[in-house]
């Protein structure tokens, strides 16, 4: 019989066990939820199957055949097995456990994400976690990943997920750049500055501002372009000029005074800004290690409560 054959016949496997153990069909019954002649048919049917008679019956009680005897030591295994899967599920539920292997944009996972990853990992001492730093698209369904953070305003169809926070844009300078070249008060002033841009496309040239009621583009020039966060500010604090900078890498050098924010009375609309979302592939039963490390990034970095679905 092969394993396909024989997966209907679990039930009646279990079935066959709790008769031997118990030493009657009524008991077995009993303890089953079920009726005597329901738990008779259930070992009829695993010996025409089997082709094997299992039980010899006498009017007082039952007694394994010479081949029931081999057959229970095999369901005995296979009952004992699948306590073993229960046995891990409510281990599973009670306590997370077990490596989350998580793609992450290189900036947002130094920047972001690693800074509380401390403090995870001694929340949740049998956890381990695996961050690829990939600026590269990693697809949850083929690539070795259990959950992806990614920016984006609209989540890929299929996939489920949580979204973590905003991610808005600046304009940075340092006060040395400032103070020998002027401060711009109007965005055509940045035509006259050396501006740090993401130098990917020809659009990240084009700088768009949104303030007073109106939305100005600006095409910017600079000596100096960088498609890393990390890089163009470090630029500025260079004194190399202006540049674009998310809010989440320019905090700490706002915070201290050595960059500050240029035309702060205009929101500046890159091409790449967005949402920063957690996700992973559709399921209702995520594993409770992926529950515990999204809700910790939610409210660590102040996301909103409850499942959203792309």
């Amino acid at each position: 019989m092969s394993t396909n054959q024989a997966l209907p016949l679990f039930g009646e496997m279990a079935i066959f066990v709790k008769v031997v153990d118990t030493g009657s069909f009524s008991e077995a019954a009993r303890q089953l939820g079920s009726t005597p002649s329901a738990t008779s048919r259930g070992v009829a049917r695993l010996e025409r199957a089997l082709g094997l008679r299992l039980l010899e019956r006498t009017t007082r009680k039952l007694r394994l055949s010479e081949a029931g005897r081999e057959v229970h030591a095999r369901c005995l295994d296979m009952v004992g097995a699948a306590q073993a899967v229960m046995a891990a599920s409510l281990r599973q539920d009670a306590q997370p456990r077990g490596l989350v292997r998580i793609s992450v944009p290189k900036a947002v996972g130094r920047t972001v994400v690693h800074p509380h990853m401390p403090d995870f990992l001694a929340l949740y001492p049998e956890v381990d976690v695996q961050m690829r730093l990939e600026d590269r698209y990693m697809d949850l369904i083929d690539d070795p990943v259990d959950l992806a953070i990614r920016i984006t305003n609209h989540p890929p169809p299929g996939l489920m997920g949580r979204h973590l926070m905003d991610i808005d844009h600046l304009l940075c300078a340092s006060p040395q750049y400032l103070a020998r070249h002027g401060t711009p008060v109007h965005p055509l002033e940045l035509k006259a500055h050396s501006c740090i841009y993401l130098g990917e496309e020809p659009g990240d040239a084009h700088w768009k501002l949104r303030g007073h009621g109106k939305t100005v583009t600006v095409a910017v020039r600079g000596r100096y372009a960088a498609n890393h966060t990390g890089v163009r500010l470090d630029a500025v604090l260079q004194h190399i000029g202006i540049a674009s900078l998310p809010r989440f890498t320019a905090r700490e050098a706002l915070a201290d005074g050595r960059i500050v924010q240029v035309l702060p009375d205009w929101n500046f609309l890159p091409n790449y800004s967005g949402q920063l979302w957690i996700l992973h592939p559709p399921t209702r039963h995520l594993p409770l290690k992926l529950r515990v490390l999204m809700d910790f990034l939610a409210e660590r970095l102040g996301g909103v409560d409850g499942l959203q679905f792309s």
